[in-house]
């Protein structure tokens, strides 16, 4: 086993896979193949092996976000009917992950690597902008954040991540809008996405010049009562993330998260399997 599994944490990065489907060399990567004497092996063994050490001995962030995209996203729903999202803004926190179909939920994961100092406030920046907030741990964990949930008096979602992968259900979060702000749902959209809102509600965009113009939209958007912007709010985020399904779904399962968050073309696809089919350091 490695002295340093940090190091895991460069693996499953986007500037890692960046560089696969680019054909360049990653000197992480290289590193891994020799720390792990891989050299027999292809670039595909060597996720497969690399994922695997992550499930067993160091299981960080990515592991726990790619289990989600596994479990949920394509094992519970499919990507044509939902949309995940990653690291959205919301106040002063960032959602770990978020899952979008009749509706939203923002899971905030919480690892074996992780502290509880922030989750309080990570929950109720969440509440901001959804109604549904979960948070998903380990077993050994459950005790402290089901102690925590319990004085925040909001009905939070809770699940962990069993040591052979599959997520179990402590408690299923429900409803709880008494917290959602127009002010940081206008902050999370784009302006094209925004200014759909305002047209569709009021047939027409602020008369302004560009300078103000932001100001006016946003001084037009508070006068919309919260229901109609978070429905379509919803609708929106749904749009921003698109895969190709046929070509998505032969993507090797440890590397589906960093995939569907890149927006991949056909030629990145092709390039992927060729690469995965390597032989590690070109033997």
């Amino acid at each position: 086993m490695m002295k340093n599994m940090s190091i895991l944490n460069k693996i499953f990065t986007r500037n890692v896979l960046r560089d696969v489907v680019s054909a360049r060399e990653n000197a992480n990567l290289n590193y891994i193949v020799q720390q792990y004497e891989l050299n027999n092996k292809s670039y595909g063994d060597l996720f497969k092996h690399i994922y695997n050490v992550l499930k067993k001995s160091y299981r960080n962030e990515y592991y726990y976000k790619n289990t989600l995209l596994n479990k949920l996203l394509l094992g519970v729903h499919s990507v044509n009917t939902t949309t995940a999202l990653t690291e959205l803004p919301i106040a002063n926190s960032k959602a770990d992950f978020l899952m979008i179909n009749g509706k939203a939920v923002v899971y905030e994961i919480k690892t074996e690597l992780d502290n509880l100092e922030r989750l309080e406030s990570q929950i109720n920046d969440y509440y901001l902008a959804f109604d549904h907030v979960a948070v998903v741990t380990y077993e050994d964990n459950l005790e402290a954040i089901e102690k925590l949930i319990a004085n925040l008096r909001k009905p939070v979602g809770i699940y962990y991540i069993k040591k052979n992968g599959a997520i179990s259900t402590v408690k299923k979060p429900k409803a709880y809008r008494n917290r959602l702000s127009k002010e940081t749902i206008f902050s999370i959209l784009r302006k094209e996405e925004y200014q759909s809102i305002l047209m569709n509600y009021f047939g027409s965009l602020p008369k302004t010049n560009s300078f103000n113009h932001y100001s006016e939209c946003k001084k037009e958007f508070l006068k919309i009562p919260i229901d109609y912007i978070y429905s379509n709010f919803l609708k929106l985020l749904k749009k921003r993330v698109k895969v190709t399904k046929n070509e998505f779904s032969k993507v090797p399962a440890e590397l589906k998260f960093l995939v569907y968050f890149l927006n991949f073309s056909q030629e990145d696809y092709k390039n992927l399997d060729f690469y995965l089919r390597q032989k590690c350091g070109g033997v």
